[in-house]
């Protein structure tokens, strides 16, 4: 039996880190829009949030698909929100089952599709301007993201002086369990369809504008990080900081790291999940070798996420912990 196990182990593992996700659901103001699984062709879905066709992270700071994910295309509907909305991500794996990953930041962004409405508008012509970005909990410990693992969800707010107009929303995980290496990264950008009301009059400045790809490098601070796994780590958010029209008419983000560029993290996210998705082995459009996750022999601090990944594949199979 024991040994019937073991072999069972190379498959567990695999399905382990073979799933990793998507956004499945925005709510705001007692309104939820629920988006496509990657895997669904139906062609008569309503929905606000652009459908991705692979759940694969995508792999290269310069890799088209950083826009709004793998092959998105746009959604048939708009949401309307208003200034200082809440709005919550709920992001799962391909499958439906918890988020995988709980290392690396979630960052928001948004950008005017000037006077044509959202689900007509090119991505690839957007300026984008942050709103919103989380790394580590000020303890130091656990960053934001791991509360996906347990079922909560990520967390933004439109901003309270933003001028009205329509608008797509980047929301982004990067997940830096591989980060250590050069090009380990893995970007997880998801865009929805806005119409924000009110009668506010804030934009972003022009320096304050990226455009993706463009708006990191894969050598970038916060995306090659070879000591993300240090209990003291300073983390620095990639891209622009954080708009000022953000904090025009309130109290600065809160948050403990900051951005090379002047950011703060911001509100706490509310949740943690746990499956995975296909690796990808393809290069991004900069060149630099995409990474898999797959089971290697780790060094130093780095090495124990490995052996975490072992270790709940051996779990799944036999019922009991193992040490490490």
């Amino acid at each position: 039996m024991f040994a019937s196990k073991l072999l069972i182990l190379p498959l567990l593992f695999a399905s382990y880190v073979s799933a990793h996700g998507f956004v499945h659901e925005i709510a705001v103001d007692g309104k939820t829009y629920t988006g496509a699984q990657p895997s669904d062709q139906r062609s008569d879905l309503s929905s606000i949030i652009r459908q991705i066709r692979d759940a694969s992270p995508v792999k290269g700071a310069n890799n088209p698909d950083t826009n709004c994910g793998a092959s998105a295309f746009v959604a048939s509907d708009v949401g309307t929100v208003q200034p200082g909305d809440s709005l919550t991500f709920d992001w799962r794996g391909a499958d439906l089952s918890r988020w995988p990953h709980n290392t690396g930041p979630m960052l928001t962004y948004l950008a005017s599709c000037g006077d044509t409405a959202c689900n007509e508008f090119d991505s690839t012509k957007a300026r984008w301007f942050k709103i919103d970005q989380q790394a580590k909990k000020p303890d130091g410990g656990d960053w934001y993201q791991a509360d996906l693992m347990q079922g909560g969800k990520g967390t933004a707010s439109i901003p309270s002086n933003i001028a009205p107009g329509n608008y797509l929303m980047r929301h982004e995980i990067i997940a830096l369990h591989l980060g250590q290496s050069m090009g380990g990264a893995e970007f997880y950008p998801s865009c929805s369809q806005l119409k924000i009301g009110g009668s506010g009059t804030g934009t972003p400045k022009d320096n304050e504008l990226v455009s993706f790809p463009g708006g990191y490098s894969d050598d970038d601070p916060g995306i090659f990080v070879p000591n993300v796994y240090d209990n003291n780590l300073d983390y620095q958010f990639p891209g622009p900081p954080i708009a000022a029209l953000v904090t025009a008419d309130g109290p600065a983000p809160t948050g403990t790291t900051t951005s090379k560029n002047g950011g703060t993290s911001t509100t706490k996210a509310t949740g943690t999940s746990s499956s995975t998705a296909k690796p990808t082995s393809t290069d991004g459009s900069g060149g630099v070798k995409s990474q898999k996750c797959t089971l290697k022999k780790g060094s130093g601090k780095t090495g124990g996420v490995y052996a975490r990944h072992v270790r709940r594949a051996v779990r799944r199979a036999f019922g009991r912990k193992v040490s490490a």
